[in-house]
């Protein structure tokens, strides 16, 4: 029991003894502080005083201790405000060091950061070089040899003659020899001189401006040789061939007598009879070889269109020569071996476009025409040309909104041609009231000749005329016709080609015939006009490409303009750093370094004209001659570059694709590896010149820069070239002009080319993502600064230049804008002399004249890329654009080339390009492709 009661006594007493702790602890701590307070020595009191208590002992001093205190303490004040101020400027000082301190860490790091980053090109390209050297090893393969060249050099062999059946059987497998047109002859040609070799029967001769023109035509052609030895081919110039006057007119008066006599027979007999070709002359021809192969024999009409002699050669055994002519009858013309041609009827060359009406509008006055007269008037027409003649009459006469002028008969008749080739429609006026007639119609008809006929000369002349006025020809019965050049040239593009069972429906036709469709027809109709047509040069150049054509054998290269340096001796750049003070460049890998790569050449000799000969003679209108590359050139399937064909190709991360990073390793695309050229043109700005040389530094993928050197005076001697780890071309120009922009100078060796102005920037982001989309849109002008042309709806049908801010443009201009090198050749060869002439006259709007060059052969319009309205330098000189009158003659040149071209080839566009993840959001472990664009 006493157990238990200690067990419930020892919680109080628990509890008692920490009461008394609690009272007893606070009680000793307050004894211990109050024995130290008094143990503690005494204190200041005047430390410990109030400071007012301080102020009240002055009140006890002297005055002079008191004036002795105020000295001492505004002795002491001054010391102090001394020692803050030197405190000040050490804190100053320390915070200037420790600013650029921080300054200078920042620069370590922007430079750390630069050199990471040239690292990380310069191993990628020492990637793309061992690429290179693989591919290299892997090909282990010499350059395609030349096949062994098959021309004999020695004059044809003698051979036995052939008879006409033979002849008439001629094809170029059984009567060309091949042997002397290796496909890597270059297509040699020699011309009979007809001065000396005149194969005319007594009292003919052949058209001395004929005969003048086609000599000196010739001369300009690259095919031409003086060694007969090396020729593939012979020209005869057998017409056309004139008689005297009083025998021609002798002549005409026997063939009326006679077609009066029998009507129903033609003048093919007669035209045996008296041909004015000698055929002993012609088989005497020194390399004639006995048998005439490998010999043409052209035959040009000019004047006298109507006379039976346009077929000089009908019944004459000419062996295994080629005819070429514009009159063929059926049993005559051997097909893919003869060649049709049109008379000559332009002037020996030069520019044409004035004779040409403009294209626009598209329906003009009359919907068809016709005038004409049936020679002679007796001849016999079959059913179904009497049928057409009665349906056509009826459809003139019809009450109809559409307006017809066929006439059947020439009034006056004083105005007819003076005879008729017989069973031929005769040309009714002057040339010049049938160029008006043309010119107010919309189609002309075309009516094929009676007979055995498959092509006449007045025929061809109708199609010539028609084709330079721009009304579009529709030729009855031309499935039974031949058409000039119908081996190569597409008239289906340019006419409409209808039999004559479909003349009851020709109306009809004729109205269902879309604008855009007939304006289509109308603009190639021109384009075969003035390349194959238009004149003797047109004509003779025509005639030996498509017989080269034919043979299989590539065009001669196009000449280059061959660059003269401005320095006597070696140009040596001074070598400097990256230019300073200038505004910096995006800190991003745009692509590896690489050394100078042009561009592959003459790849496609042999296979061009054999796959895309429609597409040469049609679309691209240049036969003529070979360029080194093309921006139609054909891209690869996708799968290609992985699967053999992999050689020269850069794809995104090795084929994975990728971001910004992978991205900025390799070009990519659809097309192998490649450099561009930057082409700048100055004019004595020196040192704008200089800055901008010297912001190309570290560009990748440029190949080189040409200067284009306009002004007389060479450059400075002291001048600073900087070194941008390129070549730099300084090329001196023929004379100051504008139009030596784009002249194609041999030292550029890149399909891609920048033109830019001396004065533009950009940087080198905005030129590389430039350089990647042009490689995307090969055959168009792909640049930065927009314009478009406006239509002034207060003048008479005017265009005006408009750089206002537009959503819509149609002209990119090329002082900073990537074109291809082949629009060099074009401007430089083939655009009409007039609108050079007109650049030189302003010096101002040859951009507008590449602009219309281009987008009048691919009919698309140009593409802008970047944000960018302007590219010129700030605080650079104002430049000739900036003047007033500088608007007005880009005014005057729009309406001037829109005349010369017969429209306006502007197209309009409504969007630019920008890289694909722009404004985009991507994980932060990803890069945009480019970081400001």
């Amino acid at each position: 029991m006493s157990t238990a009661w200690m067990r419930q006594c020892r919680p109080y007493k628990l509890t008692i003894l920490i009461l008394l702790l609690l009272i007893l602890l606070p009680l000793l701590a307050h004894r211990k502080l109050l024995n130290a307070e008094l143990d503690a020595p005494p204190t200041d009191v005047h430390r410990s005083r109030p400071l007012l208590d301080a102020y009240e002992d002055f009140t006890a001093m002297r005055a002079s201790d008191l004036k002795m205190r105020i000295e001492e303490m505004l002795r002491i004040k001054s010391t102090v405000s001394v020692e803050l101020r030197e405190l000040e400027s050490r804190r100053q000082k320390l915070q200037s060091d420790i600013s650029q301190y921080n300054q200078k860490l920042e620069e370590l790091k922007q430079e750390l950061l630069r050199e990471q980053t040239e690292l990380e090109r310069l191993k990628i390209s020492v990637e793309q070089a061992q690429v290179a050297q693989r591919e290299a090893v892997q090909r282990n393969t010499p350059e395609l040899a030349l096949p062994r060249t098959l021309t004999p050099n020695s004059l044809p062999r003698r051979m036995k003659g052939i008879s006409d059946g033979v002849a008439a059987a001629c094809e170029m497998h059984n009567c060309f020899d091949h042997s002397r047109c290796s496909l890597t002859s270059g297509f040699p040609v020699y011309l009979y001189d007809p001065d000396v070799y005149n194969v005319q029967r007594s009292g003919y001769d052949i058209d001395g401006f004929l005969k003048t023109t086609i000599k000196q035509t010739l001369g300009y052609n690259a095919h031409i040789v003086r060694d007969p030895k090396q020729a593939c081919i012979y020209l005869v110039l057998v017409g056309e061939a004139l008689l005297e006057e009083d025998l021609l007119r002798n002549n005409r008066y026997a063939a009326q007598e006679e077609v009066a006599q029998h009507p129903h027979i033609l003048s093919n007999s007669m035209a045996a009879n008296n041909s004015p070709i000698d055929l002993g002359k012609l088989y005497q021809l020194p390399y004639w070889g006995g048998d005439g192969r490998n010999h043409v024999l052209l035959n040009l009409a000019r004047r006298d269109l109507n006379s039976a002699r346009t077929n000089p050669l009908l019944q004459q055994n000419t062996m295994r020569a080629i005819i070429v002519q514009s009159t063929f009858e059926r049993d005559q013309f051997r097909p893919n071996y003869d060649l049709i041609v049109p008379p000559i009827l332009g002037p020996p060359g030069g520019d044409v476009w004035q004779e040409c009406a403009s294209m626009v509008p598209a329906r003009r006055k009359y919907l068809l025409t016709f005038q004409g007269e049936l020679r002679p008037s007796q001849a016999a027409l079959q059913p179904l040309d009497d049928f057409i003649m009665e349906h056509l009459k009826d459809m003139s006469r019809s009450s109809t909104q559409d307006q017809f002028l066929l006439q059947f008969q020439c009034v006056p008749a004083t105005e007819q041609q003076e005879t008729g080739s017989l069973g031929d429609w005769t040309l009714c006026g002057s040339d010049s009231s049938r160029k008006q007639l043309l010119k107010d119609s919309t189609y002309v008809l075309i009516l094929p000749p009676l007979g055995q006929r498959v092509s006449s000369t007045l025929m061809l002349a109708r199609l010539y005329e028609a084709l330079r006025s721009g009304a579009v020809p529709v030729i009855l019965g031309a499935d039974e016709l031949r058409l000039p050049y119908a081996e190569t040239i597409d008239w289906r593009r340019t006419a409409l080609l209808l039999p004559k069972a479909r003349i009851t429906e020709l109306h009809f036709l004729l109205r269902a015939v879309q604008d855009s469709d007939l304006l289509l027809l109308r603009r190639q109709g021109r384009l075969i006009w003035e390349r194959y047509l238009s004149s003797v040069q047109a004509t003779v150049d025509t005639v030996i490409a498509s017989m080269r054509d034919r043979l299989g054998i590539p065009p001669r290269p196009v000449p280059p303009v061959v660059a003269q340096s401005v320095f006597n001796s070696t140009f040596i750049p001074l070598k400097s750093e990256p230019p300073v003070g200038m505004d910096t460049e995006p800190e991003e890998s745009l692509g590896p370094i690489e050394p100078p790569y042009p561009s592959p050449a003459f790849r496609r000799n042999y296979t061009i004209l054999r796959i895309q000969s429609k597409e040469a003679w049609n679309d691209w209108m240049d036969p003529f001659f070979l360029y080194p590359q093309l921006p139609f050139d054909p891209a690869l399937p996708s799968e290609a570059k992985f699967m053999g064909s992999h050689t020269g190709f850069r794809p995104i991360g090795k084929g994975i694709g990728g971001a910004g990073k992978e991205f900025s390793e390799a070009l990519g695309g659809n097309y192998p590896r490649e450099q561009f050229t930057i082409v700048i043109l100055t004019y004595e700005r020196e040192q704008v010149l200089m800055e901008s040389l010297g912001r190309l530094y570290g560009l990748p993928y440029l190949h080189k820069v040409v200067v284009v050197w306009n002004s007389p005076k060479p450059p400075l001697d002291d001048l600073r070239w900087p070194d941008i780890g390129v070549p730099v071309s300084v090329v001196r120009a023929p004379r100051n002009s504008l139009n030596n922009r784009f002249l194609p100078f041999d030292v550029i060796e890149t399909e891609a080319v920048l033109s830019v102005d001396d004065d533009a920037h950009l940087r080198h982001d905005e030129i590389l993502f430039g350089f990647r989309v042009w490689r995307e849109h090969r055959d168009r002008v792909v640049g930065f600064p927009g314009r478009y042309h406006a239509w002034d709806l207060s003048s008479n049908n005017l265009w005006h230049y408009n750089s206002n801010y537009s959503c819509e443009l149609s002209m990119v201009l090329t002082g900073a804008a990537f074109i291809h090198k082949y629009y060099m050749f074009l401007y430089t060869y083939q655009l009409p002399q007039a609108i050079r002439d007109k650049v030189d006259e302003y010096m101002n709007c040859e951009d507008i004249a590449m602009n219309f060059l281009v987008s009048h052969l691919t009919r698309r319009p140009p593409v802008k890329v970047t944000s960018r309205w302007t590219f010129r330098c700030p605080g650079c000189p104002v430049s000739l654009s900036e003047d007033d009158t500088h608007f007005q003659e880009r005014h005057k040149c729009i309406n001037f080339f829109s005349q010369v071209f017969g429209y306006t080839p502007l197209l309009n566009t409504q969007y630019r390009a920008d890289s694909i993840l722009f404004k985009t959001r991507i994980p932060h472990d990803k890069q945009k492709c480019f970081k400001y664009i």
